[in-house]
């Protein structure tokens, strides 16, 4: 296990970002945020970066990645590792963040921050990977994490602990392929139109269609195949409102205040209203009932806790009339520039991005020491 670090010398922070997902430059956005944002009095940041072919990449190729801005001064710029992903690349990564790795002359890295969106870094797989180093780092376990990125078993986890969901049903690509009539079928009968398609792996909404009725069903199925092997075929809430919570902590979660995302000329909140400035407004706090507020802060919370989840999340909820309310997802890695809803949140909640950033890396290191 890592020295616990002092008042009187910097957090080994490694930060570790883009991934082989269709997330990547979000990623890379993230990233660069949290490098402006660190105290370099506090902390010694080691970029790690993962390329879209899934080369992984330490210091100064790490930071090359990322492009201009020149990092913040306190980043680490040694080339210490370049790895292709192949069947080693697991145990030298492993190895290099390790107490025992090539870094211990130097200190081990005392906590890692993944700022990874979409499969293969938000999944669970990437946090497996820091759980076999021994080293801890930001945000919610192996399995959170799966089931935070499966919108799947997500919801079902959901249903089990009594938290409102949309009806829906679930196919798989072979069955979608195979027996189009008999999945055309259960969505008419169990979900009905409109309706939303959907990967049950991906984030930023890439891959989701919306369905005004079975005519165009096939098409919305088809894009949501292309992503992932493992389809979510949900009902549309009428005139619902996009309302969303960040949740930070352990075991004893804290919640933000209540926010909501406006779309302009999108019939949901596409990938485009999400990255496209001017596409869409982020209204903190939304301007709800405050016992519709305490509704939905209460079931963030209970999602939270259903999920098992740790450091931090965003959960999305529908928000249907006046006050019927649905939890829509839970994001374990939320978007993190300042810009984002989860920092957006946290600053109207009274802790700003640099103090958010402090408050996480204080969590994983309470979370690995239990």
């Amino acid at each position: 296990m890592p020295e616990q670090p002092t008042s009187d010398r910097k957090i080994r922070l490694a930060l570790i970002f883009g991934g082989q997902s269709a997330e990547h430059e979000v990623s890379l956005a993230s990233a660069r945020s949290v490098l402006r944002a660190v105290d370099p009095t506090r902390y010694e940041v080691l970029p790690i970066a993962i390329s879209p072919r899934g080369d992984w990449m330490i210091g100064e190729p790490a930071i090359a990645l990322l492009g201009p801005p020149a990092p913040a001064e306190g980043t680490a710029t040694s080339q210490d590792v370049v790895a292709r992903a192949d069947l080693g690349t697991a145990a030298r990564v492993a190895h290099a963040l390790s107490p025992a790795g090539p870094r211990a002359e130097r200190g081990a890295i005392d906590v890692v921050f993944p700022v990874l969106h979409g499969p293969h870094g938000e999944d669970g797989t990437v946090q497996g990977l820091l759980e076999l180093a021994g080293v801890p780092y930001v945000g919610a376990g192996v399995a959170a994490s799966a089931v935070g990125m499966d919108k799947i078993l997500m919801k079902r986890l959901f249903l089990q602990a009594g938290l409102p969901v949309v009806p829906f049903i679930a196919v798989t690509r072979a069955e979608w392929h195979d027996a189009p009539d008999a999945v055309a079928r259960r969505v008419a009968e169990v979900v009905g139109f409109p309706c939303f398609a959907k990967p049950a792996n991906m984030g930023s909404s890439l891959g989701i269609s919306r369905v005004e009725g079975p005519h165009a069903l096939a098409a919305a199925l088809d894009g949501a195949a292309h992503y992932d092997r493992r389809l979510l075929v949900e009902r549309a809430a009428p005139a619902a409102r996009e309302i969303e919570c960040g949740v930070l902590g352990n075991e004893k979660p804290a919640v933000s205040v209540v926010g909501e995302i406006r779309v302009h000329d999108a019939p949901f909140y596409t990938f485009e209203a999400k990255y496209e400035d001017g596409a869409s407004d982020l209204i903190v706090p939304a301007d709800l009932p405050t016992e519709v507020s305490e509704r939905a802060r209460d079931l963030a919370r209970r999602a939270y806790l259903a999920v098992d989840g740790a450091g931090m999340a965003r959960v999305d909820f529908l928000l249907c009339g006046d006050d019927e309310l649905y939890v829509s997802e839970i994001n374990t890695i939320p978007g993190f520039t300042p810009t984002s809803m989860f920092p957006l949140l946290w600053a109207a909640s009274g802790l700003p991005y640099a103090a958010l950033i402090d408050r996480l890396v204080e969590l994983a290191i309470e979370r690995h020491g239990s």
